[in-house]
């Protein structure tokens, strides 16, 4: 699904403009994402309990077309978050917006997760398997248990790889996935307060804002990683977030940049 930003044009947004009017939106059809459209656009999403940020994507899109976003987050969430862990709203805005580009779910309603093979090694250790099973599994399944990350095949398809992977071993493969829009990992399951993996998993199906929740209890257990969100230090962060290949995929920069563009929308709508 596209995305529609302000100082877009063409007939998606006519369309998009189409629909305010129909849901009640007083704007002028123009085919010119202006700033009175960005404005009917917030209206909508405040008046839905959406994240405010003037962004039409599949959730602004499903509130238009009337569809349920009791589990999306609001942007009370973010706010609530935000104070919890003293830090601007800006802060958790471009974390969120990197980790999972602003989307905790599949179209298909499953969350967004991503299936780590080499998490799985260390996990299946880690639960007590024999060196002998573990070993001959390493063999048999390369593409599911390796010493090296790897094999993404993104979206949907991951649910398949962590499918595959459950019949190898349901709790490290559960545990060697990064959930929803903070893309936590399951195996923090238990420092992260938890009855079990399994109810860590029911959690994150549930909403994006159980996400969250997993979010900032994740950030106020490690203090060196709070202390780096509070600080900014995005380098720094990135690195405890995301691990040391954090400079591969330019998290620090892409987040540096997600917080400079951070614009204050709530106050407009």
């Amino acid at each position: 699904m596209n995305v529609l930003i302000l100082n877009d044009h063409g007939p998606l947004v006519t369309l998009l403009q189409e629909r305010l009017q129909r849901a009640g939106y007083k704007i002028v059809i123009t085919d010119q994402f202006d700033e009175p459209t960005a404005h009917a656009v917030m209206k909508l999403q405040r008046d839905s309990g959406l994240v405010i940020d003037a962004i039409v994507g599949p959730k602004t899109q499903s509130a238009l077309l009337q569809r349920s976003t009791a589990h999306l987050l609001s942007h009370d969430q973010i706010l609530a978050a935000a104070a919890a862990l003293s830090v601007d709203v800006a802060s958790v805005f471009a974390i969120k917006n990197v980790e999972s580009r602003g989307e905790g779910f599949l179209e298909d309603g499953r969350p967004v997760i991503l299936y780590e093979r080499h998490v799985m090694l260390k996990r299946l250790k880690a639960n007590g398997l024999t060196p002998t099973v573990v070993n001959t599994a390493l063999l048999r399944y390369p593409t599911l248990i390796n010493k090296r990350p790897g094999a993404y095949k993104g979206g949907a398809s991951e649910h398949y790889r962590l499918t595959l992977a459950s019949s190898i071993h349901r709790t490290s493969a559960l545990e060697s996935c990064s959930w929803g829009l903070f893309q936590i990992m399951g195996y923090h399951w238990k420092a992260l307060g938890y009855s079990s993996v399994d109810y860590f998993v029911t959690c994150m199906h549930s909403s994006e804002g159980e996400q969250l929740t997993a979010f900032v209890k994740f950030i106020i257990n490690d203090s060196k990683l709070h202390t780096a969100l509070k600080q900014q230090n995005w380098a720094e962060f990135a690195r405890r977030y995301n691990g040391p290949g954090y400079r591969k995929n330019h998290y620090d920069t892409r987040l540096a940049s997600e917080y400079n563009n951070y614009q204050p929308w709530e106050a407009i709508a």
